[in-house]
């Protein structure tokens, strides 16, 4: 097939016919993120479904669809139906099912308001920050490698298209047996020390109660490891940030050695100081969003002035967190814990001492920000690597700014669907089960054992991230394998992780690409297997 050669002009997304196609694919999407995530309680990545649906649509032998034989187009396609599915069910659905089943329905719309601007506000910050320091398009983003895998095996076929397909029916195969085979994936891609206290912590959340006859999750343990892990991986993130330069004319070995960290930067197509800008911008875009949800809300006459000024900052805080915690376990393991994060915030607030109403809008705005911002890094890696994995520095920024353009488009179409659809859900009371959670444990309030619980935990989350750093991320991703409950995962992640160890040192650096299509194409038969049972089951 042809595409475009990064001498020319990177499609854009307000070409007539592209337009109305991202328009169709997003209302798509966003139907389906919300049906599914209502009925069985997770979203489903539709990334590699937007991905097959473009390359069926350059298939047509139509002239007009000629174009999508483009990767770049089909690409766009795939960024659009993402955002949408992501954007609809967890950045919006989800935060305004809380208020509903709070008997607070005047509290909808304030919500909704509120979610959709954090929506936006988290896109933007994602935007700036990709491929800085803190988040490098060389990071594994999973899921993303897997989809643009995918686009080129169509483009270019041959070998690299017989092995995606081979690991592809191994995928739907290894996920009707139950095998969690985007974990067992990863494994090959991914930071090794990450992913080993990942699959680590998959296997205590697993067997805590059979084998040590204890509920982590019950005794509070996961949250309390994540929130010292991420005060460390906070305090890590802000010393990349606000590291100082240093001189870039050395006269000695040693100097040529200690300028080695500035020319990193200069590998990076968002230079340190501007992730600094967007982060300071987001925080103060976070701000006033919890001022704009607190007032239409009218949670301002239930808080004293000091408490209502301490509840903007902590909701703000809080948000930015989340995102934060939320992008480094998406990016470094494919999964990312938005729902138990939120819960963290949640917890923290009530021991704080918010009211009721007050802590229902703050769960609703600490769970619109992480998806948004994790499901985009996946879209910009597959871009990434379709545009050639950042050789052509103009053509990499001008294709991720038309990404993130239909982005925001199929942002903007998912809260027209939710706007005009949520009524018809929540009046047969279809609301995604976290909020249930979330709802619950407000009515049910907190006590002393609980904070008690967190602080304990929270000593050795941050002894465990200080001790990996900021680059291997051990706190967090083992905290993020602590909160997630799905069977036989952490031995599909440890299983991967020996396979590629021996593989690699039998075969040296010409293992690598094999293993890393091999690899997408587990993650995309998982999906696609996950895709078509979703909808099969919420059919019946």
């Amino acid at each position: 097939m042809k595409h475009e050669t990064q001498d020319e002009k990177h499609p854009r997304l307000f070409e007539p016919f592209t337009f109305i196609l991202t328009l169709i694919t997003s209302v798509f999407g966003a139907i389906i993120g919300m049906q599914i995530i209502v009925s069985l309680g997770v979203t489903p990545n539709t990334s590699i479904i937007g991905a097959l649906l473009a390359m069926l649509i350059a298939r047509i032998p139509i002239a007009i669809f000629a174009k999508y034989k483009s990767v770049h187009r089909q690409n766009l396609i795939q960024t659009a139906i993402s955002a949408a599915t992501f954007g609809a069910a967890n950045s919006l659905l989800i935060p305004i099912g809380i208020p509903f089943l709070m008997g607070a329905p005047e509290l909808i719309i304030p919500m909704l308001i509120g979610a959709a601007l954090a929506m936006f506000v988290d896109a933007a910050i994602l935007y700036k920050l990709f491929d800085s320091k803190l988040f490098p398009a060389k990071g594994t983003w999973a899921p993303g490698v897997a989809t643009a895998q995918a686009i080129l095996a169509g483009d270019k076929g041959g070998k690299r298209a017989g092995l995606l397909g081979v690991g592809t029916l191994i995928g739907i195969v290894g996920s009707f047996l139950h095998i969690p085979m985007s974990a067992f994936g990863v494994a090959f891609i991914g930071n090794i020390w990450a992913l080993s206290m990942f699959g680590i912590g998959l296997l205590f959340r697993q067997y805590s109660i059979p084998v040590f006859g204890v509920d982590v999750n019950a005794l509070y343990i996961p949250h309390g490891i994540m929130i010292g892990a991420g005060i460390i991986a906070l305090v890590q993130v802000s010393m990349l940030i606000f590291a100082k330069k240093k001189k870039s004319e050395p006269s000695t070995k040693d100097e040529v050695a200690a300028t080695i960290e500035v020319a990193d930067d200069v590998e990076f197509t968002r230079p340190i100081d501007k992730a600094r800008k967007a982060l300071g911008l987001g925080f103060g875009a976070y701000l006033a969003v919890a001022l704009i949800i607190a007032i239409t809300g009218g949670i301002i006459t239930d808080m004293s002035p000091g408490m209502f000024i301490g509840f903007l900052f902590f909701a703000a805080f809080a948000a930015f967190v989340h995102e934060m915690i939320v992008g480094i376990a998406a990016m470094h393991s494919g999964w990312f814990p938005a729902f138990a994060v939120a819960f963290i915030t949640l917890l923290i607030g009530m021991m704080v001492g918010f009211p009721p109403l007050a802590l229902a809008l703050l769960a609703g705005f600490s769970a619109a920000t992480g998806p948004a911002f994790a499901d985009m890094g996946y879209d910009f890696k597959t871009g990434h690597i379709l545009r050639g994995a950042g050789k052509n520095r103009e053509y990499e920024i001008a294709g991720r700014k038309q990404q993130y353009f239909t982005s925001m488009i199929a942002f903007g179409v998912a809260l027209l669907t939710v706007l005009v659809t949520y009524k018809g859900y929540f009046a047969q009371n279809l609301v995604p089960p976290i909020d249930a959670v979330y709802v619950s444990t407000i009515e049910a309030g907190t006590s002393a054992d609980v904070a008690k619980q967190l602080l304990l935990w929270a000593i050795p989350g941050a002894i465990l991230q200080l001790i990996g750093g900021p680059s291997r991320q051990l706190g967090v991703l083992f905290a993020t394998g602590l909160l997630i409950l799905t069977p036989y995962a952490g031995f599909a992640v440890l299983t991967g992780i020996v396979i590629r160890l021996i593989w690699v040192k039998a075969k040296g650096k010409e293992a690598e690409a094999p293993m890393s299509i091999l690899a997408a194409g587990f993650i995309a038969g998982d999906a696609l297997f996950s895709f078509f049972n979703s909808v099969f089951k919420m059919g019946k």
